[in-house]
């Protein structure tokens, strides 16, 4: 009589468990745009939801710890004029986000540690490049203040958020919308889907396509699901992919090997309501004490639902198997050292004691000085009398007060802010 060998893995028994009713954000109103990206973002700090806004785009964000349900008047992040598509937080500061807008921009954020009494509607910049409206944000793994953003004009935009400049832009890889990006493990290379039906693997910096020829997989994978769009989620660490289909109620995972058939079917996470969107927690955000490998923020109509991942084990020791050292928030490298061409893999931290994320960090944005600017090439104008240029000591003298107006804004900013931390002592004192 013959037996079906069954093939060893730790990750056989993953099963998926919805927090508790306590636990969940309740009365938030999600977006209804219909866009194809998972409408939550969230790290060790904070949840992000897109939700419905009047006069244009906004999203909420939440303190990860204030569950139950959430005051209709909790201030919002506004200031798009248009619905926003995409949100992302920045994987080396967690109170930095990027939001993408149907109004052609992307703006960035600095979320305080307090609870705002009011909409946050100044963002840190505002990132002006792109023809249609803006669908998708992607930061670069490794490299400080570098952000990817992809449009409906089929372009890429790769920017240095901390001066607000182009670093690249990829306009003439796609020939018609782009569905989705992703960076490698160093950021060294992009892979993205295109309306053509097409998988690219994209050299940024060299603005060239280094892989095209996907007409054979190495593995197929029949999925019984509905037309809705897949949203995958890859966990390096435990090398599990997770497949959670929008408008579908049920989250697939597979474990991936070196060896065929490379793909193996886990196990299928089902509950009874169909999921709106879904964020994906960063490792270094898991509780390890409950051998918690991945956890879910399925989004509802008006509601956001923890989802958590765990390998079963019987003991209270930190698992070393289930825990190699992950990601953490510390960029590898400079923006500008990963244009000139270095490449670094993510500087990496235990999780043996778990995480406590840093106190708030904040993104300083420094433009490049229009006078540095090199004079627009092509023929010139004849001069007139208006024209002549300015001396050498009148510049200086503006420049030193362009300087002196920016401190005293600087000093301003910092005042009002200690003021609404005041306010914010004074409110929780009352309560």
């Amino acid at each position: 009589m013959s037996r079906r060998v069954v093939r060893q893995s730790k990750f056989r028994h993953v099963f998926g468990q919805a927090a508790k009713a306590d636990q969940a954000y309740e009365d938030i109103r999600v977006s209804k745009v219909t866009w194809d990206s998972s409408f939550c973002a969230v790290n060790p700090k904070f949840l992000a939801i897109i939700v419905e806004a009047g006069g244009g785009g906004a999203f909420i964000v939440l303190p990860l710890a204030k569950t139950g349900r959430v005051d209709k008047n909790f201030p919002l992040v506004t200031g798009h004029t248009a619905p926003v598509l995409d949100i992302d937080w920045c994987p080396h500061n967690d109170n930095v986000i990027a939001s993408a807008s149907d109004d052609t921009t992307v703006m960035v954020w600095q979320i305080p540690d307090y609870t705002p009494m009011r909409n946050i509607t100044e963002p840190i910049i505002t990132l002006e490049g792109h023809s249609k409206r803006v669908g998708i944000l992607s930061w670069h793994p490794t490299a400080r203040n570098v952000l990817l953003s992809a449009g409906g004009d089929n372009v890429i935009i790769i920017w240095n958020v901390g001066t607000g400049e182009v670093l690249l832009s990829l306009d003439d890889m796609h020939p018609d919308v782009i569905h989705s990006v992703c960076w490698n493990s160093n950021g060294s290379l992009l892979a993205t889907t295109c309306k053509d039906k097409t998988l690219r693997i994209i050299d940024p910096r060299k603005g060239q396509v280094v892989a095209n020829n996907f007409e054979e997989p190495v593995a197929l994978q029949e999925m019984d699901t509905s037309n809705g769009v897949l949203l995958p989620f890859y966990d390096p660490d435990s090398s599990i992919v997770y497949l959670c289909g929008k408008g579908d109620s049920s989250i697939r995972y597979f474990e991936i090997t070196d060896e065929p058939p490379f793909v193996h079917y886990l196990n299928t996470f089902s509950s009874k309501e169909p999921q709106r969107g879904m964020g994906f927690m960063p490792k270094r955000g898991l509780d390890v004490s409950k051998c918690e490998i991945a956890r879910f923020y399925k989004l509802h109509e008006r509601k956001c639902e923890p989802i958590i991942m765990t390998v079963p084990r019987k003991s209270d020791l930190f698992q070393d198997d289930l825990y190699p050292d992950t990601p953490g928030p510390e960029p590898a490298l400079e923006a500008d050292e990963w244009l000139a061409g270095q490449d670094a893999e993510p500087v990496l931290i235990s999780l043996r004691d778990g995480y406590v994320p840093p106190k708030h960090r904040e993104l300083r944005v420094t433009k490049r000085n229009i006078l540095d600017a090199r004079p627009p090439s092509g023929p010139r104008r004849s001069q007139s009398a208006s024209d002549a240029p300015l001396s050498q000591h009148t510049l200086e003298t503006l420049l030193e007060e362009i300087k002196a107006l920016r401190e005293r804004v600087q000093a301003q900013e910092q005042r009002i802010t200690a003021l609404e931390n005041m306010l914010c002592e004074l409110v929780d004192g009352t309560d």
